[in-house]
């Protein structure tokens, strides 16, 4: 099955005020930092991802799926760079950011060095499919982003616009070079259950760091309000359980999660990041571009 959608390259920039980095989203400081804590992951996450397709991206015979391989790699390379100013932004702010972002790296490298190359592609598939979870939250339900400041709104719904877009593609790319078979299906099962395992037990450790160094950690009030943002009736996570489960069906496609109206907001999107260019006396953003 070749993707349902072609990924398109949008680089876009979004002038992220520095100083709003601790306060940015209305859900509150604790809020602010778990979406802050998760773009730590991403300019390492998505270099990763990048390279685990290129394994393979000569072994792909599908003429459209080759299509959405590059245009997948052009937005993960859009993504890698925006959050890493992002991460900058909470550098110069003293969250202790660069440790993380270096442990996290070492572990890729590991896997890139040492794994093989099926388990990096199941891997990716693994993590974009926890991605395009978050992402549908991000998308879907506003509680979460709400009464934020518009320039991080923007980035993040961006981000997990083109995570919904570009949802089926390193799955597709698994099936074709890994396969459909049951020793296909058991692979991508173990490393799905692995990587939340190691991804959840990462993200809290340095989601409490990043809170204790903005010295909240003591504020039981925010974690009592973040957690119910998590765990509470129509929180993250509840609303997760299904999606999750999808995976293990054996027949199982991303796309059989047809949430692709979400992409309706994509003018819109890009006509209000054209804005943040002009307001900062640049020439606008061009709505798609060519990527590396």
């Amino acid at each position: 099955m070749t993707a349902a959608i072609l990924p398109v390259r949008r680089n876009l920039q979004f002038f992220l005020p520095k100083d709003r980095i601790n306060d940015w989203n209305g859900g509150g400081a604790h809020w602010t930092q778990f979406m802050n804590t998760l773009s730590l992951f991403f300019p390492a996450g998505e270099r990763f991802f990048i390279q685990s397709v290129r394994n393979y991206r000569n072994d792909v015979k599908d003429a459209e799926l080759k299509k959405a391989v590059s245009a997948f790699i052009g937005q993960e390379a859009f993504h890698t760079r925006e959050h890493e100013e992002y991460n900058e932004a909470m550098v110069e702010a003293g969250i202790p950011l660069q440790e993380m972002e270096a442990s996290v790296q070492k572990l890729l490298d590991f896997l890139h060095e040492r794994a093989p190359r099926p388990i990096q592609l199941a891997v990716t598939v693994a993590l974009e499919h926890l991605t395009a979870m978050l992402a549908n939250i991000v998308m879907e339900d506003d509680r979460f982003i709400k009464n934020s400041d518009p320039h991080y709104e923007a980035l993040w719904k961006w981000h997990a616009m083109e995570e919904t877009e570009h949802k089926g593609v390193c799955y597709d790319v698994y099936e074709e070079v890994v396969g459909k078979g049951p020793a296909a299906y058991a692979l991508r099962s173990v490393v799905f259950v692995a990587a939340n395992v190691i991804f959840w037990s990462l993200f809290y450790r340095y989601y409490y760091r990043v809170v204790k160094s903005r010295g909240e950690h003591k504020n039981l009030s925010g974690w009592m309000k973040s957690f119910r943002y998590q765990f509470g009736k129509r929180g993250v996570f509840p609303s997760l359980i299904g999606e999750w489960l999808s995976f293990f069906k054996p027949g199982f496609h991303p796309w059989d999660i047809d949430n692709s109206h979400l992409l309706d907001e994509a003018e819109d999107l890009m006509r209000l990041v054209d804005g943040f260019a002009e307001q900062a006396n640049l020439v606008p953003n061009k709505g798609s571009a060519a990527a590396a």
